[in-house]
């Protein structure tokens, strides 16, 4: 299971740094958490393309970046995060109206497509896109604040979208990633990649007081080989 870090609650003064350790630490895939203040719960602001388009002038062409929208108009505004210089944009199933489309925008541009679904979202509003998705991103947490618990209860979604997603290669479909984020640390990393996660996003659990990034990085993975 690949890890990838969240920088939400990184110390922005210091995000060149939190980037420069992680890419030392052989991280290569990063998590962009984008929030407009609206569409959340908490009406939490986080940051915008510009911001993601310093982290891409510093991490280079060779990171794989993605962004997390939790936004009410992904589907007018894609384009500014493509130009910022995001590899992937995962959007809302609960916020897009016209899912399909957005999909055909993002792919012909060049980028992949992902879909992220609440843990309150029955998959069944997901499955019909599977076969265009490069990214399926299950929520193991309410979106909208880091640090919250870890949601156990969405196990059976993760198991259920692992179950379609081999069962679409298996028939030469595509092999679309399955993404969890939420509440991921090294006591539980290693359960939900017996789940079938293929990415993890872990923010808190890596950039903390607790630790220097390489030392909780170091405990995700020793966990992970138990």
């Amino acid at each position: 299971m690949e890890i990838t870090p969240s920088i939400l609650t990184a110390d922005f003064c210091r995000l060149g740094e939190t980037l420069a350790e992680a890419s030392a630490s052989g991280i290569n895939w990063f998590h962009m958490d984008v929030m407009d203040g609206n569409w959340v719960v908490n009406r939490t602001i986080t940051f915008g393309p510009a911001l993601i388009r310093s982290a891409r002038e510093h991490l280079g062409t060779n990171a794989f970046i993605d962004c997390h929208l939790m936004i009410t108009n992904a589907e007018e505004t894609w384009d500014q995060y493509v130009d910022a210089g995001v590899d992937l944009v995962i959007a809302h199933i609960e916020a897009v109206d016209d899912f399909p489309t957005l999909i055909t925008n993002l792919h012909d541009a060049g980028v992949q497509a992902g879909c992220v679904l609440n843990p309150s979202t029955p998959i069944e509003e997901v499955l019909p896109l599977l076969p265009d998705l490069d990214l399926v991103l299950v929520m193991s947490i309410i979106p909208g604040k880091g640090g919250q618990m870890f949601m156990p209860e969405i196990e059976g979604k993760v198991r259920a979208f692992r179950a379609a997603i081999d069962s679409q290669m298996s028939v030469g479909g595509r092999a679309t990633k399955l993404m969890i984020d939420g509440g991921i640390k090294d006591h539980n990393a290693s359960m939900v990649a017996e789940w079938g996660i293929d990415i993890s996003v872990v923010g808190s659990g890596l950039i903390n007081d607790r630790g220097t990034f390489s030392e909780n990085l170091e405990a995700i993975r020793t966990a992970l080989k138990t």
